[in-house]
């Protein structure tokens, strides 16, 4: 719509795809760059129980197991001033959880897989899509 009525131009177009009108046929457009500038306001990823889930695709970070239901843990229990923050929660089985207890990974003598982190809503848009266009990666800041 936004190339139609000229606020937005093709920059790069999906061979395979068009669309079709009753008369017309118009170029599926995979990247298009807007014309003017808008401000849009800085899309930040809530802290929710989902994105963190997503965020650790669905795996427990002490034992990667992704068969068994899965409950977020706070790293630091909140008992002893843990916060509910992105590097302090994380995904775990019920049975790690338990094993855990009230204590710190270091004192249940466990590892975690991976350091929790921040995400980006690019990660975010990644998982949305599924499939990555390789011919995106010149547009998008991934690290």
């Amino acid at each position: 719509m936004l190339i139609y009525l000229g606020k937005a131009e093709p920059v790069l177009i999906d061979e395979k795809k068009a669309l079709h009108s009753v008369s017309r046929t118009y170029p599926w457009p995979s990247i298009i760059r807007i014309s003017r500038f808008i401000k849009v306001p800085y899309k930040k990823v809530i802290l929710t129980r989902k994105n963190i889930l997503r965020r650790d695709g669905y795996k427990c970070a002490y034992c990667g197991r992704a068969d068994i239901p899965l409950t977020v843990d706070h790293i630091i229990p909140k008992a002893r001033g843990g916060d509910d923050s992105w590097e302090n929660l994380i995904c775990a089985c019920t049975r790690c959880n338990n094993v855990k207890g009230d204590r710190t990974p270091d004192e249940a003598n466990m590892k975690l897989q991976f350091k929790p982190f921040k995400p980006s809503h690019i990660m975010f848009i990644k998982n949305v899509v599924g499939r990555l266009d390789e011919r995106w990666k010149p547009y998008l800041y991934l690290s």
